[in-house]
């Protein structure tokens, strides 16, 4: 009974729970005043004023998503049922939201564990960030974004193939074009490569940029090239939205007479 209503508490589902709306619209609001507090401490001022108050704030918020943890690994043998609990338990540590959970506290308790050199604790606080992802499992619309993504997958893995050549191939080209002219921006193609992602991009930051005129006319070509190949992954993305979006409002149309979906 009590298993249940841990399970009713964290996990979404055709229940409907009231308590359950509340406790996933708590960890939201939780995860974005924990951004805030991170992006605070970088202000000097306001982390020197406000230092005791966001370390309180700190562990009150571990305190919150460890006490969510330990109910999901409570609740896994429901959640990722297997043939036994310690396997149950394993399948949720181990699965990506299980491993953002862990990732996302595991800065706070490390220090107590082992000696940390601090520059190596500073790095490690980073992931932090991390608690951001966990806002996905409480919001459907970036499930959405997830699925969209899955779904279009060796799409966006053979554009991003295309453009990577594209990218080397430029590389090259400006290299031997700008090399002897340039021998300072252009020294080598890895260098070169940072002027094909700003030229490809449309970006253009103006530090790199080719002198010669052949080099001009083929800058010119990659950046009007790169309008189309930035756009693609764009289009894939919005045609899936629309198809899921279609997809979606199709199966939310139900007969007014027995409530069943009309196909």
């Amino acid at each position: 009974m009590i298993k249940q209503k841990a399970f009713r508490l964290v996990e979404k589902g055709a229940h409907g729970s009231i308590i359950n709306a509340y406790f996933d619209y708590a960890i939201m609001i939780l995860i974005m005043l924990n951004l805030l507090a991170i992006v605070l401490e970088t202000i000097t001022d306001i982390h020197a004023s406000l230092r005791d108050f966001l370390r309180v704030f700190e562990v009150f918020s571990v305190v919150v998503f460890s006490f969510e943890y330990i109910i999901r690994i409570y609740v896994s043998d429901l959640t990722h049922p297997s043939s036994s609990r310690v396997k149950s338990a394993m399948k949720f540590v181990f699965s990506f939201y299980g491993l953002i959970d862990l990732l996302s506290i595991t800065p706070f308790y490390l220090p107590f564990v082992i000696k940390i050199d601090l520059r190596f604790l500073r790095a490690m606080r980073l992931l932090r960030f991390i608690r951001i992802l966990k806002i996905n499992r409480y919001n459907s619309s970036l499930n959405l974004i997830w699925s969209v993504i899955k779904d279009k997958k060796p799409e966006l893995a053979i554009t991003g193939f295309v453009t990577f050549l594209v990218l080397l191939i430029a590389s090259y080209l400006m290299y031997y074009i700008e090399g002897e002219a340039q021998p300072d921006k252009f020294p080598n193609v890895i260098a070169s490569f940072w002027w094909a992602v700003a030229t490809l991009t449309t970006v253009g930051y103006g530090d790199v940029y080719p002198i010669t005129a052949l080099g001009k006319f083929v800058s010119g070509l990659i950046a009007i090239l790169g309008i189309g190949l930035v756009a693609l992954p764009t289009a894939l993305v919005s045609a899936g939205f629309m198809d899921k979006i279609k997809n979606s409002n199709k199966d939310s149309i139900k007969c007014p007479h027995c409530g069943k979906n009309i196909d």
